[in-house]
């Protein structure tokens, strides 16, 4: 089932510090909205009220809503019962914080080959926003 896309709820919130946008590759997939959309509907608002104070707190946010792993990629953390989510993300200059992808967390360290990943598309994200 698909909820309501975070880009819809941000929009109307002209508070915010930070723009939050999801990453999307060269086919047109968002990778953390289509994670954010396989979550049930509690997960779902843990994490979406994770982003909210993304948005809100931008690079002031801390444990235990949101961890640097390292090289400029941080997490958005929300736990539902025994279940916790991850979502990665990074800083883009104006402002902007851009969700990269997600995972369901079920070992103690975060995944390295999650957070190669986000390093991948945060590479991919800046050669082709350099490129405009």
């Amino acid at each position: 089932m698909s909820y309501p896309t975070y880009n819809v709820l941000v929009r109307e919130r002209t508070w915010a510090l930070m723009q939050i946008e999801f990453y999307k590759t060269c086919d047109g997939s968002m990778p953390a909205q289509e994670f954010l959309d396989s979550l049930d509907r509690k997960m779902h608002a843990k994490m979406i009220m994770s982003i909210d104070l993304l948005a809100e707190l931008g690079p002031m946010l801390r444990l235990p809503v949101s961890e640097p792993l390292g090289d400029g990629i941080f997490e958005l953390r929300a736990i539902s019962g025994s279940n916790i989510t991850r979502v990665l993300y990074f800083f883009c200059v104006g402002n902007k914080a851009c969700l990269t992808n997600g995972f369901i967390k079920k070992t103690q360290k975060t995944p390295q080959s999650e957070i190669k990943l986000a390093k991948k598309y945060r590479e991919d994200y800046l050669r082709r926003c350099s490129n405009d």
